[in-house]
């Protein structure tokens, strides 16, 4: 058997590919013409737009005889002309939709460069003058561009403010007082500080000083620092730029400074903050600008900062946990929210409020409270506030069917009838909010049956906020 063997085949390039200067004229050459002739028309321009070349079909779509505009500034023309554009830019302008004559053409422009690079001219390709076969294209466009719309506006509403004034219920001397700091507050640009129990109500009253204020109509951020993971809190807060770290997007993303940009960026539970954050934080308060994770670009803003806390931050200063100098910048305007217990005659307006609120959310018929069941939750302490108030409500109006809420309805309250009132209060503000810290904690480990992490989310912070709190009222011997 014989073998056969594939002898070695050598290609013989066209001298046409050998010569790489001409095959770029001839492809230029091809591809212009080609472009004439299928396209509606072209028109080319010097480095001065002057027409130096007009297609007879492109002078018939313009109305324009062509023998009238050669060597003319296309301006004289076509005022609203583009070309000048394309010229000193040197960059192209696609896919545009131009009227003229009463008729639209949908125009391509491009620079024409010489040897050296530098633009020398323009040419411009009518590509279509019906717009029909663009249709399915055009109504795409303008379908993306409507859910982008909608899109956006429904994020701008997101970070509108969500409360007012009115939407702080009570009429209680601790209530109004509260109420009467922060509408001061909203008239005035310093940065505040609301201090109060977790459950009392400093993101709503938070919302409202925004509401109340000049910066009403930009944007309301807030970020709960104790909800995000030490890792992610600068990313979150400074943005990140294109590849700053592996995994990271390619484009930008912006962070909270940057999107409450004219607006108030809002501080919960300010806190929990690393030390590393609170360096960066001061500066943007005292300078109002601040340089993106993974970038050398600063950014200026101009942000209102309210601060909210159910910590002792004096202890914290002390303890060397929160930087003494960002303590002063943000206690500037000082706003106190009493607790529930300290304003028990406040109990039946937000009752009703929070009975029409929960019936509106679970579509059920509003309830109505007997007075016997309203004496007993004036009984309870409400270590977790209104917070509190409104999860028990909840509770026992999906557990029963009645119109009216009875005092056995709340019978696995626990309620201290013999509880003689607020207990005295402590010499200053600081004590006050140990003292009631530590008892929301150990209230709310007693009905969680020792369970901390059911008693971290009953309270609404995080379980290493938690066993934080509880080394500081439980300290190890």
């Amino acid at each position: 058997m014989g073998v056969f063997q594939r002898q070695p085949q050598v290609s013989k390039a066209p001298q046409i590919f050998q010569d790489f200067a001409l095959l770029k004229q001839k492809a230029t050459k091809s591809v212009f013409e080609c472009f004439d002739e299928l396209a509606e028309g072209c028109l080319v321009v010097d480095q001065d737009v002057r027409v130096v070349m007009i297609s007879e079909r492109y002078a018939a779509n313009l109305g324009v005889d062509p023998a009238d505009v050669l060597g003319k500034e296309i301006e004289t023309f076509l005022p609203h002309s583009l070309m000048r554009q394309v010229v000193v830019t040197g960059k192209p302008i696609l896919l545009e939709i131009f009227e003229t004559g009463g008729h639209s053409l949908v125009v391509t422009r491009m620079p024409l460069k010489g040897e050296d690079g530098a633009v020398v001219g323009a040419m411009a390709f009518a590509l279509y003058s019906d717009l029909e076969p663009l249709k399915p294209l055009v109504e795409r466009f303008s379908q993306l561009q409507a859910e982008l719309a909608h899109a956006q506006r429904r994020l701008a509403e997101a970070r509108r403010s969500k409360y007012t004034f009115s939407s702080f219920i009570g009429n209680s001397p601790n209530a109004m007082e509260a109420k009467r700091l922060a509408r001061r507050a909203a008239l005035l640009p310093a940065p505040v500080l609301l201090r109060g129990e977790t459950g009392t109500g400093k993101e709503l009253l938070a919302h409202a000083i925004h509401a109340g204020g000049a910066r009403a109509e930009h944007p309301f951020v807030s970020v709960n620092v104790a909800a995000i993971p030490e890792t992610l809190l600068e990313a979150e807060f400074f943005g990140v730029a294109p590849g700053a770290y592996t995994g990271a997007e390619r484009r930008p993303r912006p962070g909270k400074l940057e999107l409450a940009d004219g607006g108030t960026l809002f501080l919960d539970e300010i806190g929990d903050m690393p030390l590393s954050l609170q360096s960066k934080l001061l500066r943007v308060l005292q300078d109002q600008e601040f340089e993106p994770l993974g970038s050398n670009r600063v950014l200026r803003v101009n942000i209102r900062v309210i601060a909210a806390t159910s910590s002792d931050l004096e202890s914290m200063v002390r303890n060397g946990s929160f930087r003494r100098d960002l303590f002063y910048r943000l206690n500037v305007l000082c706003i106190p929210l009493p607790p529930l217990r300290a304003r028990r005659s406040d109990l039946d307006m937000l009752c009703e409020h929070l009975l029409e609120k929960i019936g509106r959310r679970n579509g059920t018929m509003v309830r109505e409270l007997a007075p016997e069941a309203l004496e007993r939750l004036r009984g309870h302490s409400w270590p977790g506030n209104v917070r509190e108030l409104e999860n028990v409500l909840e509770q026992v109006m999906l557990n029963s069917e009645a119109h009216t809420l009875e005092a056995a309805d709340f019978a696995g309250l626990a309620v201290a009838m013999d509880d003689p009132g607020p207990a005295p209060a402590p010499a200053t503000f600081a004590g006050a909010v140990e003292e009631a810290k530590s008892r929301a904690l150990e209230a709310a480990l007693a009905a969680c049956g020792g369970n901390r992490a059911q008693a971290a989310r009953r309270l609404g912070i995080g379980r290493t906020t938690l066993y934080r709190r509880l080394d500081w009222i439980r300290p190890k011997t």
